[in-house]
């Protein structure tokens, strides 16, 4: 059962998340990276980001960038909710590949 204020501050780390990697993708042609859902724990320490990467073909390439980056990428979000938020939660980053499941159960029942 997430809490209020669990929701209120995934909404704002999903906000922050997104703009960080629309300016950072913007170099990138042809690559995009969209913040799906963000999950924090109850204590408020580590939040759990899910990403959809488009093409999705070079997303475990694109999620290790990522990975490699985190802590610079947590810095920059500190900067962007620091009169929002006292402490900034450990970011972890994983793949939503919810998208590439449902295009398959498509294609399964389209064969049918």
């Amino acid at each position: 059962m997430e809490s209020t204020r669990q929701a209120k501050i995934a909404r704002l780390l999903q906000k922050e998340l997104s703009e960080i990697f629309r300016q950072q993708t913007a170099a990138t042609r042809g690559t995009i990276v969209s913040v799906s859902a963000v999950r924090v724990s109850p204590d408020l320490s580590v939040a759990k980001a899910y990403l959809s990467i488009f093409p999705s073909d070079k997303a475990a390439e694109i999620i290790a960038n990522i990975n490699a980056s985190t802590q610079t990428i947590r810095y920059e979000l500190a900067q962007r909710v620091r009169y929002q938020l006292r402490k900034t939660p450990e970011l972890a980053f994983y793949i939503d590949d919810s998208l590439d499941y449902i295009e398959n159960i498509d294609n399964l029942l389209k064969e049918n």
